[in-house]
């Protein structure tokens, strides 16, 4: 079976649902082959804001500051429970663009060391709350990964992939897709879009169901 996952960095679900569904296909000792498409859902951020992701769900959800610090606690709590460290409170909002970008890169030149890397950059994101663009640390993560710093700096300090994320962006845009994370099932010529974060436990009906 295929599993495609549709993340963004910058995005919290994102991070609980590939755990999540992960965890389900151990569980039923499934053996997938996994693809990663990017899509960023905060393009107005910038390299150097400073916007908290507190004052952005004020913004972005018309919360008071209590609302949204009580849904950032709720987000936290959610990921603790699933084992998943988490300091999403703390995290400013940066531009995810050149994280998306490198791990498009990787993942068409690198399949094998994909999820290693969107391992590690949502861990620096969600827990270490790193600045997103800074692209010494993102070498530093490849270089992690088991990328060679040579490849990964021309890459990064080049621009390259913005064309790929685009069109990806665009494709899974007219599949109706325009929120993360979403995975998709792929077997002997069926597909299953999975539009939202289930339990490991609904993960693991619908994998099971599907592959059967």
């Amino acid at each position: 079976m295929k599993i495609t996952y549709i993340i963004d960095y910058n995005c919290p679900y994102s991070y609980i649902g590939l755990k999540r569904i992960r965890k389900a296909c151990e569980n039923l000792d499934l053996d997938a082959e996994w693809e990663m498409r990017p899509f960023e859902i905060e393009p107005q951020a910038g390299k150097r804001t400073t916007m908290s992701i507190t004052e952005r769900y004020v913004e972005k959800y018309d919360f008071s500051q209590k609302e949204a610090s009580e849904k950032i606690k709720e987000i936290e709590e959610i990921a603790h429970k699933e084992g998943l460290e988490m300091n999403f409170k703390d995290i400013t909002l940066t531009s995810s663009k050149d994280a998306l970008r490198f791990s498009k890169y990787v993942q068409n030149n690198h399949p094998e060391l994909t999820l290693s890397l969107v391992d590690e950059i949502f861990k620096a994101n969600m827990v270490e709350n790193i600045n997103l663009t800074d692209l010494d640390i993102l070498a530093d993560i490849a270089v992690s990964c088991g990328i060679e710093e040579n490849d990964a700096r021309k890459i990064l300090e080049n621009n390259y992939f913005n064309i790929e994320v685009f069109r990806d962006m665009e494709d899974i845009t007219s599949m109706g897709i325009i929120s993360t994370p979403c995975f998709i099932l792929e077997e002997n010529g069926e597909e299953l879009i999975i539009r939202e974060v289930f339990s490991i436990e609904e993960f693991e009906t619908v994998l099971k169901d599907f592959d059967e």
